[in-house]
């Protein structure tokens, strides 16, 4: 096996990770996910999971994880009746301002009107 290899298999088991933490109770109990819980599920560093991460995608493991977040929260808003503070407390965030400043740096628009337009 090659290293490019092992860093792809890293990349499959990150996005595991991340699929698992939003079906579980984890964003309840933990919040949001984190470059170092990441990390520490793929018993990896988090300086050496965030460059492997770097490497393999040209954003950082921040990054990729707030990507991440924001498509879960988009299919979320699309595919339920919740409210948006609903999605927000089911993503993992503490409070719903601080998931529609977010959903607006990334998106462009407010998680309401990206709601209205699609």
């Amino acid at each position: 096996m090659t290293r490019d290899t092992l860093n792809k298999g890293i990349l499959e088991k990150f996005e595991e990770v991340l699929n698992a933490h939003f079906v579980s109770d984890k964003p309840h109990a933990q919040g949001l996910p984190s470059v170092a819980s990441c990390a520490s599920a793929l018993h990896l560093s988090p300086n050496y999971f965030g460059d492997l991460i770097r490497k393999e995608t040209g954003k950082s493991a921040q990054d990729y994880i707030q990507s991440k977040l924001i498509d879960m929260a988009k299919e979320r808003m699309l595919q339920s009746e919740k409210s948006i503070s609903e999605v927000a407390y089911d993503l993992g965030f503490k409070y719903p301002q601080h998931f529609a400043r977010r959903f607006k740096q990334k998106v462009g628009v407010t998680p309401q009107i990206y709601r209205n337009l699609n």
